[in-house]
């Protein structure tokens, strides 16, 4: 028992988890996170991660060390049920406006392993693994969490002034706090193989997905050895009748080809029912849910673990300031109010994917291979599967945006290169900032440095300059998460919203 009072608590050491508690950890913030799991769970997941979550690995300090663990996809190839290519989407491997590859795959528990091996160069930040939280009740000015030890079977609590539940689909801090998940209306069975293998399968380097109704089924390399196939179930087949590799080759055969069986290692093979759900409300009072506890998407577009790792990224650097007095709590609500959005909007992008690769019987067959080889000509589809930029986030107290012309505002800034070689996010390291065209002032200067903020002049054609210009604007405000809260023309305005971190 222990009546001490840790700033934050987090319920769950997945990759939500632990990158909330690394971005707090930077901040200073005593974090303790509590996993039922002794280690990093070994079972591979996910295993795709776009260019703007790719840019919060590097904020964590883990950028390199995923590098060496990814492989960036060439994009999507649709083909038809007999392997003839419908159409294709290409991605640029080498980056585009986020600075990485727009389209990252990885083996998860090899992602978990660097995330855990990072936090624990944070001497704020503790995992406690092997236990099962068991309730919470929300008091006065904090939490309590109640777990037990899952090897001697002792009880134990702690006192937070604020919980993060990242404890995944079945989340136990989500019906703590009453909040349903509300059904977006999708749901398919699917059977997920992960195979490894040093043989070379010979196949391209992008994500495969065979448009069959009959048979919908998706291929994507995910390491040097690694290999991910999902197949959709038939009425009444389960995971059960597909035990091992002789069960799956003629379901995996058009990519195996004639590699021997006895060079294909089973990894795992899972059934999973693909969902498109949204929690009802994402906070009670001192209690937060993020990841997979908050909404749940179908795996078409690759977003479900990139959602929960934005979901951190939007919420810390509020949670910080609200601890060191920079911002009123009651601003903490801006959390649900930009993510929640978001979220429904990649959901919906998912969903719709999934119709046009999945559904329509024969005839959805027929109307696939005159359409798909045209995919890439449908306005704003191939922009948004592609371009690496997701939806702004809606209008709140921390996104000033005018309500007739959005401009750059609840927009991620470009990952621009500066005049001294460092990149924008190197240069914001997790503060507010202002860009600018104009010359600041020296007393300009000195009062946002005295705030803690940062200064950042956009210098005549180079990408910022651009940027600013397309916004038509001056000046915008970057908040710690690298959105942009409002744009204007007068820096003495931009500094009376800088917030104080530390």
């Amino acid at each position: 028992m222990s009546d001490s009072i840790v700033p934050v608590v987090i319920v769950g050491a997945g990759p939500t988890g632990l990158t909330a508690a690394t971005l707090l950890a930077r901040y200073g913030i005593e974090v303790l996170v509590l996993e039922r799991w002794d280690g990093v769970f070994p079972q591979p997941r996910a295993v795709h991660l776009d260019g703007e979550v790719r840019r919060i690995l590097a904020r964590l300090g883990i950028g390199s060390g995923f590098d060496a663990i990814t492989r960036p996809a060439l994009g999507l190839r649709l083909l038809d049920r007999d392997q003839r290519v419908l159409g294709q989407i290409d991605r640029d491997p080498a980056g585009g406006r986020n600075g990485y590859p727009e389209a990252n795959l990885f083996d998860q528990p090899e992602l978990e392993a660097l995330l855990r091996a990072n936090l624990e160069k944070h001497r704020s930040a503790t995992v406690r693994g092997n236990v099962e939280v068991t309730g919470i009740t929300e008091e006065t000015d904090c939490v309590r969490v109640d777990y037990t030890d899952r090897v001697n079977g002792s009880a134990s609590m702690v006192r937070t002034r604020y919980l993060l539940g990242c404890d995944g689909a079945n989340s136990l801090i989500r019906t703590a706090i009453g909040a349903h998940m509300r059904d977006m209306r999708f749901e398919q069975r699917w059977l997920v193989v992960d195979i490894a293998t040093t043989a070379e399968l010979g196949q391209w380097e992008g994500v495969h997905q065979v448009c069959d109704p009959q048979r919908a089924a998706t291929y994507m390399r995910i390491g040097k050895t690694r290999h991910r196939w999902e197949f959709r179930l038939r009425p009444g087949e389960t995971a059960a009748d597909y035990p091992d590799i002789a069960h799956l080759h003629p379901l995996i055969r058009p990519w195996t080809a004639d590699t021997p069986a006895r060079e294909l290692e089973l990894v795992r093979v899972a059934e999973y029912t693909f969902r498109a759900q949204a929690a009802d409300h994402w906070r009670h009072g001192r209690v937060f849910i993020l990841g997979d506890a908050a909404h749940l998407t179908p795996p078409f577009i690759g977003q479900g673990m990139c959602a929960g790792l934005r979901d951190a990224a939007n919420l810390t650097w509020k949670l910080a300031a609200v601890l060191a007095g920079g911002l009123p709590a009651d601003l903490l609500d801006t959390y649900e109010e930009e993510r929640k959005p978001h979220a429904r909007s990649m959901i919906r992008l998912a969903k719709l994917i999934g119709v046009i690769m999945t559904d329509g019987g024969e005839l959805g067959n027929r109307l696939r291979s005159v359409l798909a080889p045209h995919l890439h000509r449908i306005p704003g589809l191939t922009a948004q599967i592609t371009s690496g930029e997701t939806p702004p986030l809606r209008r709140s107290s921390l996104v000033t945006a005018p309500r007739l012309r959005r401009g750059l505002a609840g927009k991620l800034v470009p990952s621009a290169r500066l005049a001294d070689g460092r990149g924008v996010d190197d240069a914001i390291a997790g503060r507010y900032t202002i860009i600018t065209t104009s010359t600041p002032t020296s007393a300009q200067r000195e009062h946002i440095e005295q705030l803690g903020g940062v200064l950042l002049t956009a210098e005549p054609g180079d990408e910022l300059h651009r940027w600013l210009r397309q916004g038509r604007t001056t000046a915008a405000l970057v908040r710690p998460d690298g959105t942009v809260q409002r744009t204007g023309n007068k820096l003495t305005q931009l500094c009376t919203d800088i917030v104080r971190l530390h």
